[in-house]
């Protein structure tokens, strides 16, 4: 698989039959829907972020907070610019496809392609980080439970 140039031969150049033209006008249609619901979930938890310490402070529940609101409104903030990545390259990926597909213009699928390339990279990168973070938390846990 490491020579472009097999595959290529294989599936005819760039030439897509109208079966796989309509699994990816499907495919771009849910994927402008989840970027749109995205970006109204990012929407709503910038607001939240925003006005959390203000509600908690109202109800006089600031006091009772295991930690200080700004730290929420801050962790808001943080887990908004990062889901807003995938939901750009998502966005992208759905407007690209559709034009690439009402014009037959091989540039806009390869862009729409490498958008979508994008997004699984940088969700692939998170969960990486992810998965890393649990497992320092699981060895620290062990640790700490020894020390008992």
């Amino acid at each position: 698989m490491d020579n472009p140039q097999i595959i290529d031969d294989n599936f005819g150049g760039s030439t897509l039959n109208s079966e796989i033209k309509s699994y990816l006008a499907e495919t771009a249609k849910w994927a402008y829907f989840l970027s749109i619901v995205g970006f109204i979930g990012i929407g709503f938890m910038v607001l939240a972020g925003l006005f959390i310490g203000t509600f908690m402070s109202s109800l006089g529940m600031a006091e009772l907070a295991l930690f200080n609101p700004a730290i929420l409104t801050v962790m808001y903030l943080i887990i908004a610019a990062l889901y807003f990545f995938p939901v750009l390259y998502l966005f992208r990926f759905s407007n690209k496809m559709k034009v690439a597909l009402r014009s037959d213009n091989e540039a806009e699928l390869t862009s729409s392609f490498q958008n979508l390339k994008s997004l699984y990279k940088f969700m692939g990168i998170l969960t990486a980080i992810f998965l890393g973070f649990y497992a320092l938390m699981f060895v620290f846990g062990m640790i700490s439970g020894a020390m008992l």
